[in-house]
């Protein structure tokens, strides 16, 4: 029985045994054991688990390319059964590669996307994927005679009696035709009939080819047999093939015949060096930033923080556990998310204990301010899952590739944070809570200083002297003054746009054996290439050319860079095609992000909400392109998927904020309301009074709006500084120590946070404020019956 198992039987035995005893002494102590058995058992679980994933080609190389699908006639129509055929040949003829986890992906009407991690030989696995693994039987004057209808059975590979050479052999299903056929040829005075493999009408022929015929891969002709008389029998294939070839050539004609044309849209190639690198350099810089985020939970928060910390071990734990189940692959993006996933996960407890401290600060026993805490906090936290979710959904339908990769583990992420952080972390505090080791001593266990504890009846409010709304004038003109400035310098400067949207290649040679990037753009410029940029960075030269590579083109370059320098090379290739379709996919993900928030808002609390709240993304999102524009820092698809993410992550901010406002907001009326209502003697009230009341409830004066932004402002404060520390921390470890192909992404994360929570505080308040001042100062319509108040509702309040 391994320890890991042991570790689990021992904390769940320790967790049944917890609620038997009565002892509170004992709970307490067994508590202590049974969280220490579940931290060792998250610790020695991780890198078994960590070791089972599937890695996608990022971390471990490999190859990538996405074929635009076309019928084989001209004029047919593609429909989903020849879309479907295709994807199944593909899956056979990646058998035939020894591939253990593909990924293979219909996206669209026509397009197919493969992923093949961890091959070796990515030549041979991009011919045996897009040939077509037709044979045709030809005259030397390229005439067809025969196709593979002829054919029945399966191909074999056989030996040549003559030459003791491999051959494959093909069983004849027609006979009569190859009868008919083979005699006609025989009486010929060149009477040779070739066997062709996947004929092109446009390059191939007899004449040109028949000093090739025979050598698989240097030609699409696979044999020229003298016929000297008709015959039905099996026919054999020789040439001089190897053994290999003659496996591959009958692997390949028993896979069947693709059903459709496959047009080479975009591919990569990724070495096992630079994956392996890539694997390192991430694993460490997130072990790193999750430990920074634990001590930050245990220093802040005491033995909440350690329970918290817990939390966010089992998370990652589980994260991993479903991503395992699910078969995912996991790429570079993803573990960003997973990352991006413990920040959003930690921000559920702090909101939790923030409100758990509030409660403990007005004087209220541990227990009612755990439960009073822990039931305030929920809202804030489902709404800001919820429009994360709206987010991540959205990539994960209009993204492709790694992009879809991100979301689903951003979708796991979220998932596992209500599950872990929300409920387990909960009950796990609430069993230390009911052993009432803690009642008397706050500070141990969350961080409340006795001294700071006041016997009242609302909320202690605190950082008093902080003035959010009168200076607003002032940070909005900032605001303004930024985006002007940068705005010129980005229309001046311009957008440096990556070749997901410009289309092209991008080749990345690794630092090595002294290769320096003139004498690499050298040899580009020999090729008559047109370099678009280049890219120096700590382990790697990228430069970037306007033409779009074929295979053929992919394949001689890399044997020129790898016999040359003798080193690693990465080539990304992006047609047209695909840089209009992830272009508009943008587009459309940001418009529908946007509009999915503005309608969740606007369900949850009411209009005004959502209009700030958007207003507030817009300013995240320009911010972050301004950002990219000025420092010419690269755009490409995973910049998209980065500000998609800030607006799921910046909107809780905002959410959380919402919710206070709406929560003080609902107070302070009902505090006026029934101030004037203990102020009534009797019914004699003229239609005057109660006009006054009305007006009251449904329209607060500009200086108690004032006050209940200022106040929710400053209650939350402490959660958004806190929160976004935690957050950008683990995002400052993968763009110091990551590896180099997220360090944009994580730049875009790090400048959005910034602007999210400065976007929280001064522009999405403030833009709610003007908006209800102006809704309360509506003209309100008087009630009907003169001698009874009709019930206060305050739309955004009170529902």
């Amino acid at each position: 029985m391994s320890l890991n198992l042991i570790l689990i039987i021992l904390s769940i035995i320790g967790i049944i045994i917890f609620f038997v005893i009565k002892d509170k002494k004992i709970k307490l102590l067994l508590g202590i054991i049974t969280s220490i058995c579940i931290i060792l058992s998250c610790c020695f679980s991780f890198m078994p688990l960590l070791d089972k994933i599937n890695y996608g080609l990022d971390l471990q190389g490999g190859f990538e390319v996405l074929y635009e699908v076309s019928p084989l006639q001209d004029g047919e129509k593609l429909d989903s059964d020849m879309l479907y055929n295709t994807y199944r040949s593909l899956l056979k003829r990646i058998d035939i590669l020894g591939v253990s986890e593909p990924e293979i992906t219909i996206e669209g009407d026509n397009r197919i996307r493969v992923k093949l991690a961890g091959v070796t030989n990515k030549e041979e696995a991009r011919e045996i994927l897009s040939a077509t693994a037709s044979l045709t039987f030809r005259d030397t004057t390229n005439h067809l005679l025969m196709t593979s209808e002829v054919l029945g059975g399966k191909a074999k590979v056989t030996m040549d009696q003559r030459t003791g050479r491999p051959a494959v052999s093909l069983s004849i299903k027609d006979k009569d035709t190859f009868y008919d056929v083979t005699s006609t040829i025989s009486k010929m005075d060149n009477n040779i009939i070739v066997i062709w493999l996947d004929y092109n009408e446009e390059s191939d022929s007899y004449s040109t080819e028949k000093e090739k015929c025979g050598s698989l891969g240097n030609s699409h002709c696979l044999s020229a047999a003298t016929v000297p008389q008709g015959f039905s029998s099996d026919v054999i294939i020789t040439g001089n093939f190897t053994t290999d070839e003659a496996n591959r050539l009958v692997e390949l004609i028993n896979s069947g015949a693709l059903p459709t044309k496959l047009e080479e849209l975009s591919s990569r190639t990724v070495e096992a060096a630079f994956g392996k690198n890539s694997l390192d350099k991430t694993l460490f810089a997130g072990l790193i930033g999750v430990c920074l985020v634990i001590a930050i939970m245990v220093v802040v928060y005491k033995f909440a923080g350690f329970i918290a910390s817990i939390g966010v071990l089992l998370y990652a734990s589980f994260t991993f556990l479903i991503f395992y189940l699910i078969n995912g692959v996991l790429t570079l993006p993803g573990i960003a998310a997973m990352l991006l996933g413990i920040g959003m996960a930690v921000d559920a407890n702090v909101i939790s204990f923030e409100r758990i401290k509030e409660q403990l600060k007005i004087g209220k026993p541990l227990d009612d301010a755990f439960s009073i805490g822990n039931s305030e906090s929920l809202t804030s936290i489902m709404d800001a899952n919820i429009t994360t979710m709206i987010v991540a959904i959205i990539l994960f339908i209009f993204g492709e590739s790694s992009v879809k990769g991100f979301a689903t583990m951003l979708i796991i992420s979220i998932v596992v944070t209500v599950l872990v952080m929300v409920f387990l972390v909960k009950l796990m505090l609430h069993l230390f809570v009911k052993t009432e080791f803690f009642n008397n001593k706050l500070g141990i266990f969350i961080g409340v200083n006795k001294n700071k504890i006041e016997k009242r009846e609302d909320i202690v409010i605190p950082f008093k002297k902080l003035e959010f709304v009168r200076s607003r004038k002032y940070f909005l003109t900032f605001t303004c003054i930024i985006i002007v400035i940068g705005g010129i310098l980005a229309l001046t400067k311009g957008a440096n746009l990556g070749v997901d949207f410009t289309g092209g290649t991008t080749i990345t040679v690794n630092k090595k054996n002294e290769v320096t990037l003139d004498i690499l753009k050298k040899d580009i410029k020999e090729l008559k290439y047109t370099i678009k940029k280049e890219e120096s960075a700590s382990d790697s030269y990228t430069i970037t050319i306007d033409e779009v590579l074929d295979k053929d083109g992919i394949k001689s370059l890399t044997k020129r860079i790898e016999d040359t320098y003798n080193t690693e090379t990465d080539i990304y290739t992006v047609s047209e095609v695909v840089k209009k379709n992830l272009t508009k996919n943008a587009i459309y993900s940001l418009i529908i992000a946007s509009v999915g928030i503005l309608i969740y808002i606007a369900f949850r609390f009411k209009f005004n909400y959502a209009v700030a709240a958007i207003v507030a993304l817009i300013h995240d999102v320009i911010m972050i392109i301004l950002f990219f524009c000025i420092f010419r820092l690269e755009i490409t698809s995973m910049f998209i998927a980065a500000v998609l993410t800030i607006i799921g992550y910046s909107i809780n901010d905002t959410i959380v904020t919402f919710d206070m406002i709406r929560s003080v907001y609902k107070k302070r009326i009902m505090e006026k309301v029934n101030k004037v209502e203990g102020k009534k003697k009797d019914n004699k009230k003229n239609k005057e009074e109660k006009k006054k009341l009305d007006l009251l409830a449904l329209g607060f004066n500009d200086e108690d709006l004032i006050g209940v932004v200022n106040d929710s402002v400053r209650i939350t404060f402490f959660r958004s500084i806190l929160t976004t520390i935690t957050t950008i921390f683990p995002v400052i470890c993968l763009m110091v120590l990551g590896a180099r192909e997220i360090v944009n992404f994580n730049i875009a994360l790090f400048v959005g946070f910034i602007a999210g929570v400065y976007s929280s505080i001064y522009i999405s308040n403030q833009i709610w404020l003007m908006l209800e001042t102006r809704s309360i100062k509506k003209p309100k319509k008087e009630p009907d019956d003169d001698d009874e108040v009709s019930e206060i509702q305050v739309k955004g309040v009170n529902c």
